[in-house]
């Protein structure tokens, strides 16, 4: 997709216009969790997946690939997308449910053209996509036989409808629970799970007679009905425990309901479940439940095409692991296909995590089967989606085969990235897979970092002068034990980031090394820094620790108040520097990260407590520029700030752009001085821009078609393409801009 990056403020020498900036992602393949996946059925080969933290998605067949439906919001919390409904008549239009959190308010969002542009409409209750439940549903029910009429199944607000198209909502008085109120603090609501229409009870233009919900929330019946299009409602007497939460279920075209059931909402923490069915028509319930180790039940899909084929999904099954149950006989046998299930992720090799073969998968909660073809289903993990053509294999204790089916889907949060001037072009830190090296950006890498692998890599660094040395930290992976997972939160590497290497753990000198235990206990979050010689690594623990022998030994460094966090000079393999937050001390090292010694400095900001990070995942405000000596950079609330000489002193940019944080790219042509990319606000537009003049003057490189909900989270430049920059999201992955025609 191109993009027409606003006009530049006037600045001396500077053009008024700016390139098109052409924008993509940065291919991995999916990555975190789809809660949902839903089938038109009225269109074969039309689907929608929602995410919890990264917006909707439509499958278009014709491109063979998912297309993101919601890159253009600005909204933050529209990202996060509850329950997503397709009209069962109308196959352009689709509604969805969006609010990541109950901390800021929902919307309703309608679309006519298959998500291409949504009509948005704020409600009065909240939702939370990217909270506990998350993968109950789905909650939003549009009337097949009216489909002016929409039902929502709120957490917290009890039972909403819309009989407008979804224009306006009201809660419905007349229904039993009205929900037990928001709460800001402590655990989320499941509320009111799910909303299925009965299409048999009504006619078209005349509506559907019997609506069902399905509750959530613990105590009391799990089921109600309405017989009179909801102006009276009742419990559906009999069937699971009141303690357990109804999550999801399918009404077949035979009336039989099929009804998972979890103790506990998930995504995680759920500890027992059932299965039931129902017959609607009669009322007879008859539990159905699967043999179930510890864990729960979430996801259900029935064939459309054959009556009494079910599946449904464990939850939270962690030992020997989640499966899909599968029956050919309304629940009366049933068939585990994890055991027989073979798995081809040759185009997202990540899913292998360092082991020998990929997982089946976990957080299990969006199954479904094609309603046109019963032998393609799907189910999502908290990982990927993977797809199937033969699911009727099992019925002859044949194995099924699994593919990702992700193309176009990058959901993922990055937390940090670089791109080095040597080797691939792009090293990326992810929350829940560890991180990559990006050889070719249009292909899902082989180059995951493994051996160690993290859960999170918060923090990567490279050697200013020796590039080929790049450090990492994170978070340790919790599959210790198994191959690639020693529950290492530092590694170094030698060759660009291609390959890795854990490091020790640092000990006070004197104390014998415990190279039977390199986990960081105590320090497992610790940033983790190289000098611009490649020579020295710097951990900034609580008392900042140096190793000049490849995490062999690790000594205090001398000199330096507790908790700061030096930044080694781009140029100088011995200079290093620090600041400290709390006084406004400024200190430098001059042999390596050995000692540090304070120096008066001048310029900051007098009160620099509001620019101190207090969590692992932010970005870093000093900065150091490369291959210019003693060229800072401080990204301050009070201002962006710049240094020449090592931080004896500080000048503030004078700019009208609110600079978050930054990053250096290659140099304009005829400069020598890096490009500057920032993430920022200007008036009420919070962006990316970009410098070529130092930070003086700014231009906008996205524009309103690639806002991604403004969720950034991390940017770099890259040395060795003008005008190419990263940006890490909270939910669409890693994305890329560069003028039009370099690519």
């Amino acid at each position: 997709m191109l993009a027409t990056a606003t006009p530049l403020l006037a600045g001396a020498g500077l053009p008024q216009t700016t390139p098109i900036y052409q924008w993509r992602n940065v291919k991995v393949g999916a990555g975190g969790f789809i809660p949902g996946i839903v089938f038109s059925r009225v269109e074969r080969h039309l689907a929608y997946a929602r995410s919890d933290m990264g917006g909707a998605y439509r499958w278009e067949s014709r491109l063979a690939r998912w297309l993101p439906l919601q890159d253009d919001t600005p909204l933050s919390n529209d990202f996060g997308v509850e329950s997503i409904a397709p009209d069962p008549v109308d196959p352009d239009v689709v509604h969805a449910a969006v609010g990541v959190s109950r901390h800021a308010p929902a919307a309703m969002l309608r679309s006519e053209d298959r998500g291409g542009a949504w009509r948005r409409t704020p409600v009065p209750f909240r939702m939370g996509g990217n909270e506990d439940g998350r993968g109950l549903g789905e909650r939003l029910a549009i009337d097949p036989n009216d489909t002016r009429i929409l039902y929502y199944g709120s957490r917290h607000d009890g039972l909403q409808r819309s009989t407008d198209g979804g224009l306006t909502w009201r809660r419905v008085g007349s229904f039993p629970l009205r929900g037990l109120g928001l709460e800001l603090d402590g655990p989320t609501h499941g509320g009111l799970s799910f909303v299925l229409f009965d299409p048999t009870s009504g006619t078209p233009g005349a509506g559907s007679r019997v609506i069902l919900v399905g509750v959530a929330d613990p105590g009391g019946p799990r089921l109600y009905r309405s017989r009179d299009a909801g102006v009276s409602w009742a419990p559906v007497e009999g069937g699971p425990r009141p303690e357990l939460s109804a999550a999801k279920a399918e009404l077949d075209d035979r009336g039989v309901l099929f009804l998972t059931c979890s103790l506990g909402i998930g995504p995680n923490g759920v500890t027992d479940g059932q299965v039931w069915r129902l017959d609607t028509r009669t009322d007879t319930w008859r539990d159905i439940t699967p043999p179930r180790p510890l864990g729960g039940f979430m996801g259900v899909a029935v064939d459309r095409t054959r009556p009494g084929v079910v599946m449904v999904s464990t939850l939270n099954r962690w030992q020997p692991g989640d499966t899909l149950w599968r029956s050919v006989d309304d629940g009366r046998s049933w068939t585990s296909l994890r055991e027989q299930a073979r798995r081809d992720v040759s185009a997202t090799p990540y899913l292998y995590w360092g082991n020998d073969k990929p997982d089946f998968g976990w957080w299990i909660a969006a199954l479904a089967i094609d309603p046109f073809d019963g032998d393609h289903a799907v189910y999502a993990t908290g990982a990927t989606v993977y797809a199937t053509a033969n699911l009727s294999a099992a019925d002859r204790e044949q194995p099924t085969d699994w593919t990702p089916w992700v193309e176009g889907i990058e959901q993922t949060a990055v937390i940090t990235l670089i791109s080095p001037p040597v080797g691939p072009h792009l090293l990326t830190g992810f929350g829940d897979i560890s991180g990559f090296a990006h050889e070719d950006l249009d292909r899902s890498p082989d180059l995951q970092f493994t051996t160690p692998v993290f859960a999170n890599t918060n923090q990567i660094d490279y050697a200013g002068r020796a590039p080929n040395i790049v450090v990492r930290s994170g978070t340790p992976h919790e599959g210790v034990g198994s191959e690639g997972h020693d529950g290492s939160t530092l590694a170094w590497s030698d060759d660009a980031g291609r390959s890795w290497k854990p490091l020790g753990r640092p000990r006070p000198a004197g104390v014998p090394e415990m190279a039977s235990n390199p986990r960081m206990d105590l320090y497992r979050d610790a940033p983790i820094a190289v000098t611009a010689d490649g020579a020295t690594f710097v951990l900034a623990t609580p008392q900042v620790m140096y190793s000049d022998d490849r995490g062999a030994g690790w000594r205090p460094s001398q000199g330096l108040p507790l908790f700061l966090r030096p930044v080694p000079d781009r140029v100088d393999g011995q200079l290093l520097y620090a600041l400290d937050f709390a006084t406004g001390g400024w200190f430098i090292s001059t042999d390596g990260a050995r000692s540090f010694t304070r120096i008066a400095s001048r310029g900051l900001p007098p009160d620099l407590g509001p620019d101190r990070v207090t969590w692992r995942e932010q970005a870093w405000p000093l900065k150091a520029t490369p291959r210019h000596e003693g060229d800072l950079w401080f990204v301050s609330r009070d201002g962006l700030f710049r240094s020449r000489d090592a931080g004896q002193s500080f000048a503030r940019v004078a700019s009208d752009l609110s600079v978050e944080m930054m990053d250096f790219g290659r140099a304009p042509p005829g400069r020598t001085y890096p490009a500057l990319f920032a993430i920022g606000t200007r008036g009420d537009v919070r962006g990316v821009w970009r410098s070529d003049d130092e930070g003086l003057n700014w231009i906008r490189v996205n524009d309103a078609r690639h806002e991604y909900a403004r969720r950034f989270r991390a940017i770099a430049g890259d040395p060795r393409v003008f005008g190419r920059v990263y940006v890490a999201t909270d939910g669409r992955g890693v994305v890329y801009g560069e003028p039009e025609g370099q690519s």
